[in-house]
């Protein structure tokens, strides 16, 4: 496939009582060092035009992604799956990444709760072939109620981890957020001037956030050992 071009697959995901799946879409050159999978927001799935953008922009630094869908958003609800739900689902992304491109280092997370649910599935139990995690604008706090605790299960997670996060970010403020990553051994956190939690900023900004973060990732992953 070329670095552009979105492949649209299936990804196996089994449930209680029996087998379903996910939605996913392959982007990146076949020879990408990195795979990247990577989980949307809560409302909205994984064509929304961020996650297009940042794919298409990693796609460019060699860098292929795996974007994977909520059976929710897939059918064209307003509001994604439960949190319960998607933890797992991040697990059987991963699984099915690891198993799509065997030859190829592994880093997960994504956008949001997608990033958040992955984080927590890897703090239960380790994350098969995922070397890093990846966090693109991460859900400290609802917004208007800051807090720390959605970050307390990281101390569990043994893998490096990148915050790319905007100062003006509502649902981490940035005070908080920078305590956070202090407390984690292998933490790096790179900020985004004006940026919101879509990791927008206003127009009269003179900066591209979307080339900004894949620089992020591109330099966290490149430092990563060999």
């Amino acid at each position: 496939m070329t670095r552009d071009a979105e492949h649209e697959l299936t990804i196996p995901h089994a449930i209680p009582h029996g087998e379903s799946a996910l939605a996913g879409l392959l982007q990146g050159p076949a020879g990408a060092r990195w795979l990247y999978v990577l989980g949307h927001g809560a409302g909205a799935g994984m064509r929304h035009p961020f996650m297009a953008a940042i794919a298409a922009a990693l796609a460019v630094r060699e860098i292929a992604t795996l974007r994977w869908e909520q059976p929710a958003m897939t059918a064209g609800r307003r509001l994604g799956d439960r949190p319960a739900a998607v933890e797992p689902m991040a697990r059987s992304a991963c699984t099915y990444a690891r198993a799509l491109r065997p030859g190829t280092r592994l880093v997960a997370g994504g956008k949001s709760m997608g990033g958040r649910m992955t984080s927590l599935a890897a703090s239960r139990a380790p994350l098969e072939g995922v070397e890093a995690l990846v966090f693109l604008g991460f859900p400290l706090h609802p917004a208007g109620r800051p807090g720390s605790e959605r970050a307390e299960h990281l101390q569990a997670v043994t893998l490096p981890l990148l915050f790319v996060s905007g100062t003006r970010d509502a649902l981490a403020e940035l005070v908080l957020l920078r305590a956070a990553v202090g407390r984690l051994s292998r933490a790096q956190l790179v900020t985004i001037d004006g940026a919101d939690h879509g990791l927008t900023v206003p127009k009269r900004a003179h900066l591209d956030p979307i080339e900004l973060a894949a620089d992020a990732v591109a330099a966290f992953l490149a430092g990563l050992p060999s």
